[in-house]
């Protein structure tokens, strides 16, 4: 029987790891060849290595402050109880307001050893979701949570820009490229302008706004209703996401096992590091999502050393991905959507498989967009709520939709340089989410921890990292960032 309990752990345990693997891996990893070859191979991996440490650092700093939140949630209810049966008990002799104050007092003045000693081995358990909005408005003040939601309104804006300008490129690049005297042309030597040809008077450009035009038209009504049932919808997308992962990396291995290789990547090329930090931090983006992948795991025991697992078979992978390309094709050839070098017949003379990587982007991210546009929308809403109070008709069903979808088009219609746009969304809105809300999040929860439990209780989900100097050193990395990114960006000349 013990034998069988540790099989169905470890099960739950792998399914947790795949699906963490899946969360974390996606768009971004399909800009990150093009921006590998931009910064240099030793740059790059030292970079995605540190990145990634650095993920996983913030990752168990939510979990802990997870942990901190389902805690004071339970003992609130155990208080709330507690008074309950107080008042039940001596309905007639106390007076309410004295009762309602006396728990005010334990709550905010000292810790709760009672309660502590009653289910010390539970407290911290993480069994119901809090999500970061509901742990920002627990343990921050006023001001601290309208940054937080600032900060992942940007990020989500970032990010429907990413995806409104993606799928029109890879309809650009493979329809205007099997046409005329473009067929099979993509990733070769031939270098295309936005202003070429792309059917009769049709510019490229012109292309790309008109499938920009039908994605909006097609998907963006989806944004004034709720998205609902996308279960099987998303076990689509992600086998098909990693049959393209699989595909790209076993056709570069053939292509340079048979000394067709044509990468000559140098080792280093700080240029370029501006728009890799941003790619690697948008690329290993999870905190956010952590709540709802988190708290279904039945075994949290080990939780951190799954999401260590997790994080070293990414670094694997996006190592490969990267490593395999930028050998494989010349630097100048790396298209910013890696899927789309794979759309040239001397690569692969399957024409099927050659529309299925180029059109890739296309299915994956177009499922991808009415769920983040529905998020994004709900967190305007949280932003601008007023207790009690509820929204007109027009506001709530048209005003705030609108303001979500409007932006990313009008982003998606001025550039579809995809590497900076990754770039600019995971520097700026991923550097916060990914390092400087978590680190405040672990700080605040260890506070109000010490404060209503006493400072002898330990978090049974405490980070590795549970020195201060860990947060401190957090908090300066990701501050560094935002002055290097920026003075990056306002002495270079921009792409965009």
């Amino acid at each position: 029987r013990a034998a069988g309990s540790h099989a169905g752990c470890c099960v739950l345990l792998q399914v947790g790891l795949v699906y963490m693997f899946n969360l974390i891996v996606g768009t971004g990893a399909l800009t990150m060849p093009k921006a590998f070859a931009t910064a240099g191979w030793l740059v790059s991996l030292v970079l995605l290595m540190f990145l990634g440490f650095m993920s996983y650092m913030t990752t168990t700093f939510v979990v802990e402050a997870m942990a901190a939140a389902n805690a004071q949630l339970r003992w609130k209810r155990m208080e709330k109880r507690k008074d309950d049966e107080d008042e039940d008990s001596s309905s007639g002799v106390s007076d309410t307001d004295v009762l309602l104050q006396d728990g005010y007092e334990r709550a905010e003045t000292r810790p709760i050893l009672s309660v502590q000693r009653r289910s010390s081995a539970n407290i911290f358990e993480i069994t119901e979701r809090v999500e970061m909005g509901q742990m920002a408005s627990m343990f921050f003040n006023k001001v601290g949570v309208n940054l937080f939601y600032f900060c992942i309104i940007i990020y989500l804006y970032g990010d429907l820009a990413i995806y409104a300008a993606a799928v029109p490129v890879s309809l650009m690049q493979v329809t205007c490229s099997a046409t005329g005297n473009h067929s099979c042309s993509v990733g070769d030597d031939t270098k295309y302008n936005d202003t070429d040809k792309c059917w009769g008077p049709i510019r490229r450009i012109d292309a790309y706004r008109l499938y920009l035009a039908a994605f909006t038209l097609l998907l963006g009504p989806f944004t004034f209703f709720n998205v609902q049932k996308t279960k099987y919808l998303q076990i689509m997308t992600s086998l098909m996401r990693w049959i393209a992962f699989i595909l790209m990396i076993i056709l570069a291995l053939i292509r340079i096992s048979r000394g067709q290789a044509e990468g000559h990547p140098s080792m280093a090329q700080l240029s370029g590091i501006r728009n890799l930090f941003g790619v690697c931090v948008y690329s290993f983006m999870c905190q956010h999502s952590l709540p709802s992948l988190i708290t279904p795991i039945s075994k949290k025991k080990h939780v951190n050393k799954l999401v260590l697992l997790d994080y070293i078979l990414i670094l694997a992978f996006y190592s490969l991905l990267s490593f395999t390309a930028i050998y494989c094709f010349r630097n100048d050839t790396l298209m910013d959507m890696y899927t789309l070098n794979f759309t040239n017949c001397e690569i692969i003379n399957v024409a099927f498989i050659r529309y299925f990587l180029g059109l890739f982007p296309v299915f994956t991210i177009s499922t991808n967009f009415p769920i983040i546009a529905v998020t994004l929308r709900n967190n305007w809403k949280t932003l601008f709520h007023r207790e009690g109070g509820t929204y007109p008709w027009v506001v709530d069903r048209i005003v705030f939709p609108a303001i979500t979808l409007i932006p990313p088009v009008l982003v998606a219609f001025c550039t579809h340089d995809l590497e900076s746009l990754v770039g600019i969304t995971g520097a700026y809105a991923g550097n916060g989410i990914q390092y400087l809300i978590p680190a405040f999040l672990a700080y605040c929860s260890r506070k109000d921890t010490q404060l209503v439990f006493g400072s002898g209780t330990v978090n049974k989900h405490l980070s590795p990292f549970r020195h201060t100097f860990w947060i401190v050193f957090v908090l300066i990395w990701g501050f560094s960032c935002f002055v290097f990114v920026t003075a990056n960006i306002v002495l270079s000349e921009p792409k965009l």
